[in-house]
């Protein structure tokens, strides 16, 4: 069943040169209980995707369904209601949290701005979200500071499984930690999934992380969707150029492995009013002519693999 579908996505932001084309035209479908990773460098429109899909950003065109309702334009009532179906982890778990706040006054604010339960109530739950994200019932009065980077992300975690979503949104939750902690985190949100039947955007810019915990994966480059597939097939037979490039810069750590490391030479594209082409020709070493003149269209290379360029059947000999 496909809980959340995306078509047409498209978020620009108004800046004095022009619309800067954060996400463009960008589709996909997330399964139920399934795990999409997003991933791509820096400044290529993840994370504002991310957030545009739970609509802390608003659209500026196509559609977005839930559970099979349309909720691109919703009301504030509706709005409210969507919170509780679709939450978001953020990257950094230190300026997540009010500094302010207890870790249990952290975790009961989205039960008490939903309402409809007693005190008793939220207290109950709160203390079963704490003990579910493995944080000791210690924790409860301490403040963000007084912990350390793993748990503060638990902390997050706890606050938006609170009003037990379907879907949440993962932006970089582990890479403001250290690797062994990383492991931790992983492991905790791949056995909610499974306990919960949880839905996730899984929003990264490590490789290794991403195949570890997606069942599908979505390269993205300057606001559009270069490739999407299957999370091995991604990293078993790579298509698109840039996808290729992001892979071999994955160290391995294997003395007899001899690195073949694919250097992009030539300058990033502006993402403001950016001219019709394929936005990653300039920095391609197979583009030609008509990749600076012409967009290219998603095409299924193979069943259920996706990729945007004009010579990818030529480049990858098929």
């Amino acid at each position: 069943m496909e809980l959340l579908e995306v078509r047409n996505l498209k978020k620009y932001f108004a800046t004095p040169s022009g619309p800067l084309h954060a996400v463009d035209n960008v589709s996909f479908v997330i399964p139920q209980g399934k795990t999409l990773g997003v991933v791509g460098e820096s400044g290529c429109g993840k994370s504002t995707l991310g957030r545009t899909v739970i609509h802390l950003l608003e659209p500026t065109s196509g559609s977005i369904l839930f559970e099979g309702r349309d909720v691109t334009n919703v009301s504030k009532a509706q709005l409210k209601k969507l919170r509780e179906d679709m939450q978001i982890i953020f990257q950094d778990p230190f300026s997540s949290l009010n500094p302010r706040m207890m870790v249990s006054e952290t975790v009961a604010e989205p039960l008490k701005i939903a309402g409809g339960m007693s005190r008793e109530e939220v207290e109950k739950k709160t203390k079963q979200m704490l003990e579910m994200v493995g944080l000791a019932s210690r924790f409860a009065n301490s403040y963000p500071h007084e912990l350390d980077g793993g748990r503060r992300q638990r902390v997050g975690i706890a606050r938006a499984l609170a009003l037990n979503p379907k879907f949440i949104v993962c932006d970089e939750p582990v890479s403001a930690l250290d690797v062994s902690i990383q492991a931790q985190v992983l492991n905790l949100l791949m056995d909610l999934q499974r306990d919960l039947n949880l839905t996730y955007m899984f929003i990264t810019h490590d490789l290794a992380v991403v195949r570890y915990i997606s069942h599908d994966i979505m390269v993205m480059y300057l606001g559009e969707t270069v490739e999407t597939c299957g999370a091995d097939e991604l990293f078993e037979h790579p298509l698109h150029p840039y996808t290729k490039a992001l892979l071999s810069a994955v160290p391995v750590a294997d003395i007899h492995h001899k690195e073949q490391r694919i250097a992009l030479e030539g300058e990033l594209r502006s993402p403001i009013n950016p001219k019709p082409g394929c936005r990653f020709a300039a920095r391609c070493p197979y583009a030609k002519e008509i990749c600076h003149r012409d967009s290219p269209e998603a095409e299924e290379i193979f069943p259920g693999h996706m990729t945007r360029c004009h010579f990818v059947r030529e480049i990858n000999g098929l």
